[in-house]
């Protein structure tokens, strides 16, 4: 059965790759990306539609989810995979830290704009994230922009872990009305992710060729996940609240996000910020 299929982050890497795949298989593919060229010319390599919006403006996310609503009459899956590591700290326009904007903020946005269409059309919201948030030794919901303590990487895993009590949280308030939300890790992929981090490892491993072809796989490996999840069937191939690893359930590597009452109050933090 052919479904209706939006992709955030799809103008290169694991979304790009997830697009052309679920387009040739015959799904009805929608690219969301930042860049106006990259994100017209994998649209337009597969025949399907886009949208260009950029997550460190909400005001973007909110005209990008009236776009959506308006333009589709049903929405099978949203699949929140934009996201990025970056460099010195820096405040987006609505004046929040970019990593967890881009990274938690702006899709947890997007997803709640569109609640009332993901519900009717019994969909499947997917969010790309990564091992890494089992470094986390906290979250701190006063100070979810770390102004106390930044660091690039920091940042990173803690809005990877945000995700993932997200994934969790959507699926314990919105399963029995028709969500099934997954997260998954896709592995460390040779994309331009991480590029513009100050972090020296992260900019080797996403810069280096050597490091490239040893230590990470290729975007459209990655994106196997992403496309499994997309296109199976939820309740049968995979449970929904979970986090996989490898189209399995993955061992959580931070007990924090199995703690139900953080995700909860992570979400409500996260209406306030967005309201």
């Amino acid at each position: 059965m052919s479904k209706t299929i939006v992709i955030t982050g799809a103008s290169d890497g694991i979304g790009a790759a997830a697009a052309r795949r679920l387009q040739r298989d015959g799904h009805r593919v929608v690219v969301v990306g930042r860049s106006p060229g990259k994100t017209e010319a994998v649209a337009r390599g597969i025949g399907a539609d886009f949208f260009v919006a950029d997550f460190t403006n909400l005001g973007e996310v909110r005209k990008l989810a009236a776009s959506l609503d308006s333009a589709y009459g049903k929405i099978d899956v949203l699949a929140n995979n934009a996201g990025g590591v970056f460099g010195d700290r820096a405040r987006t326009a609505d004046g929040f830290e970019k990593t967890f904007q881009i990274n938690h903020l702006a899709p947890f946005l997007l997803t709640t704009l569109l609640l009332e269409k993901l519900i009717a059309s019994r969909a499947t919201v997917i969010q790309t994230t990564t091992l890494h948030g089992g470094m986390v030794r906290g979250l701190d919901l006063d100070d979810l922009n770390l102004d106390r303590r930044y660091d690039p990487v920091r940042a990173y895993n803690t809005a990877k872990l945000e995700n993932v009590l997200f994934t969790r949280e959507l699926h314990r308030r919105w399963h029995a009305a028709g969500i099934s939300a997954a997260a998954f890790y896709p592995g460390n992929v040779a994309t331009n992710f991480g590029s513009e981090t100050t972090s020296r490892l992260m900019r080797f491993l996403a810069t280096n060729r050597l490091s490239r072809a040893a230590l990470l796989t290729t975007p459209e490996k990655g994106a196997d996940q992403l496309v499994w999840l997309a296109a199976s069937r939820p309740g049968v191939d995979w449970e929904p609240g979970g986090y996989y690893v490898k189209r399995r359930p993955g061992k959580n590597l931070n007990r924090l996000a199995d703690d139900a009452d953080l995700a909860r109050r992570l979400w409500e933090r996260s209406e306030q910020l967005t309201a």
